[in-house]
């Protein structure tokens, strides 16, 4: 955009949208799990929540690992097997350790094609150590619709 000010012709810079971040639709009023808890209490809590998966962290809150409906699917064939109708297995003994986060400063773009690339569901969002948040699938597909009036 072009000024003038005081008969001096001032040339404004292009105004840029700020970026799309992953902190800005991150979940953070988040279900957490201990490794001690119980398969029943996961699929309980995963059930009454409407959600499929949620972090696991210790008792300083440290995340330590993942767990899913996937994971609990392998608790639920064991009692199959032995005919019971509970699930006393441990998240311990079904979380998935091997976790990767994402930093809430990424882009949301980048956010999306991890989601594609890696395939999974779910990110534990991390700075600094400290687990702040998750992002998933979901809440990058409800982003971009709002979206779609903005300069991207």
């Amino acid at each position: 955009m072009v000024k003038s000010f005081q008969g001096v012709r001032v040339v404004e810079p292009k105004k840029t949208a700020a970026p799309i971040l992953v902190q800005d639709h991150m979940s953070t009023n988040l279900v957490t799990f201990y490794p001690e808890d119980s398969i029943d209490h996961v699929l309980d809590l995963l059930t009454k929540r409407k959600i499929s998966g949620a972090p696991v962290v210790d008792h300083d809150g440290n995340l330590i690992g993942i767990i899913s409906e996937v994971d609990c699917l392998k608790e639920i064939i064991k009692g199959k097997y032995s005919n019971t109708p509970s699930f006393p297995g441990s998240v311990s003994e079904h979380m998935s350790t091997n976790v990767i986060t994402m930093s809430p400063d990424l882009s949301l773009f980048d956010a999306a094609q991890q989601f594609l690339d890696m395939k999974i569901r779910r990110f534990p969002v991390m700075k600094d150590g400290k687990l702040l948040g998750q992002l998933s699938l979901s809440d990058v597909i409800r982003a971009f619709p709002k979206l779609k009036d903005t300069t991207w």
